[in-house]
This record gives C-alpha cells, sequence and structure tokens, in this order.
C-alpha cells in the first residue's frame, strides 16, 4: 500500500512531489510551450479530444457527481473541453509546474495539483473515474504507477488511458518527448489487469491515417538528428492550416468507428477503457 503524500504550496499551487515539479527529466519543458501554442489549430489535439470527452461522459456516476482526476493533464485543454459538464468533479494533475502555469491562468477554478504519481497517493479509495492520456509512456516504473492509480479509485471506478502503440513506430520524436516505451495491446491490457481492473474496452486509434504516419516514422529514423526539444518537436508535430484540415476529416472515421463499437486492430494509438475490480 502506498502512503499518502502531503503538499506544500508552490506559486499558489499545491504540489505533492515538489522535488520534481521543475525536473523536466521526462517531458521536455518545451514541449508546454508548444502544446499552449498550437492547441486549437492541431488536428491531433481535436479528434483526440473529441473521442476522449465522449468516453468520458460515457462512464458518468448517474445520479451523482463524478469525482475525476486527469493524470498528466499537461496545459489543461482536455479539462477545458470537459470542465463545462456539471456532473463532473474535476481535479487535474501534472508532474510539471510549467504545465500546470498554463493550466491554472486559463481555468483558474479548476483544482489544480502537482503530482508524481509514482511516488505515491494523494487521497485513497477517492475518485470515480481516472484518466491518463499518453502518460504512462513517459514512466519509467509504469507499474507502479498504475498501482497507484488503483489504489486511488473507488471500487468499480472507470480508468481510461491512451499510450503510443507499436514498437516498430520509435523513431526520433519519441526520444525528443523522452518516450520510456511504446506498447503492444497484450503488453498493455496484462499491466493493467495486474493493476487490479478488468479491461471492458481496447481499440487502436490513428487507424486510418496508420500507413502514412509508418511511412513519417520510418523517414524520421534517418532524419536531422541535431534537432532537439520544442524545435525538433515543432518540426514533427506542426502542420498547416490546409494538412491539418485534411487529417482532421481523416480522424473523424476512427472516431465514428470508435463511436460504433469497433475496435480498431491497428494504429498509432492504444486506447483502453477499464473498470477496477
Amino acid at each position: 500500500m502506498s502512503s499518502n503524500l502531503r503538499y506544500t504550496m508552490i506559486d499558489g499551487i499545491k504540489c505533492y512531489s515538489p522535488e520534481v515539479a521543475r525536473a523536466y527529466t521526462d517531458y521536455p519543458d518545451g514541449g508546454f510551450d508548444l502544446t499552449n501554442e498550437n492547441v486549437g489549430s492541431s488536428f491531433w489535439v481535436s479528434s483526440r479530444n473529441r473521442l476522449f470527452k465522449r468516453i468520458v461522459e460515457s462512464h458518468l456516476v448517474v445520479g451523482g457527481k463524478t469525482r475525476f482526476l486527469d493524470i498528466g493533464c499537461g496545459t489543461g485543454d482536455f479539462i477545458r473541453q470537459i470542465s463545462p459538464n456539471s456532473g463532473l468533479e474535476i481535479t487535474g494533475s501534472e508532474i510539471y509546474l510549467k504545465g500546470l502555469s498554463y493550466a491554472k491562468k486559463s481555468q483558474p477554478d479548476v483544482d489544480f495539483i502537482q503530482f508524481d504519481v509514482t511516488q505515491g497517493v494523494i487521497k485513497e479509495q477517492n475518485f470515480d473515474m481516472i484518466t491518463a492520456f499518453d502518460v504512462i509512456e513517459h514512466i519509467e516504473n509504469d507499474n507502479k504507477a498504475l498501482s497507484n492509480i488503483s489504489q486511488m479509485m473507488n471500487q468499480s471506478g472507470v480508468l481510461v488511458i491512451s499510450v503510443p502503440q507499436h514498437m516498430f513506430l520509435w523513431s526520433k520524436l519519441d526520444e525528443i518527448v523522452k518516450h520510456k516505451r511504446r506498447y503492444s495491446r497484450r503488453d498493455l491490457v496484462g499491466k493493467i489487469e495486474a493493476s487490479g481492473f478488468t479491461v471492458k474496452y481496447v481499440t487502436s486509434f490513428l487507424f486510418i491515417l496508420f500507413p502514412l504516419m509508418l511511412v513519417s516514422r520510418l523517414l524520421d529514423r534517418r532524419g536531422n538528428k541535431s534537432l532537439e526539444d520544442k524545435e525538433g518537436l515543432e518540426k514533427r508535430v506542426k502542420f498547416s492550416g490546409l494538412l491539418n484540415c485534411i487529417f482532421d476529416c481523416f480522424m473523424r472515421v476512427d472516431e465514428v468507428l470508435i463511436r460504433l463499437g469497433f475496435s480498431l486492430p491497428f494504429g498509432g494509438t492504444l486506447i483502453l477503457v477499464a473498470r477496477k475490480n
């Protein structure tokens, strides 16, 4: 059983893991700047927000508030999408203060906290739903993170998680954003089940665009490896307005297929919904 962490206040934010709040060892600090600058135009951010919002809202507690924790909330953009829902009691957590500074500035009424999920738990048996979107691939001890997530959930609580898929897609981009791994479906399901969850649904995402993504990642292995952090990240994830519009249309096909209940067989991302045993 992990210990309950206590917080100290830094820059007006509750910090449960203050010693790593400005470390940026598992994600580049420039990534938060880039996300904040381009969040409104990125096809990828728009598509995942639409999809994840639908998944979250389809698993709310009936007849009461859903105590909701978003782990690795970054600059808080996804929380901005769901905060108008009166059925949610929202907490957003992020390990690094730069992301939280953007999130708190744009949403001062939301409870944002700084927290390293591998160090312990903030409130045992408390949350009805926990999400972690593209988070645990940054964590060396992902099993510990998942175990702590389980301890912070109510009985029958819901976990919604996404991770990058397929190690053969590993490229310079993964290194820039400091991924520790990409997951296979079997690996992710096994780790989730070992942490005390029953998997209810799992699917790939970024399915229709997968051939283009595969070619892009293979070329990236041979590309300019001198670009690092924000410059290298911007080169690889920022697209023109026209391309963003075209890619957004393709992503909507993925969204429709998932909404219809299909489990897509391959893609750049894995999405999993599980319930605590």
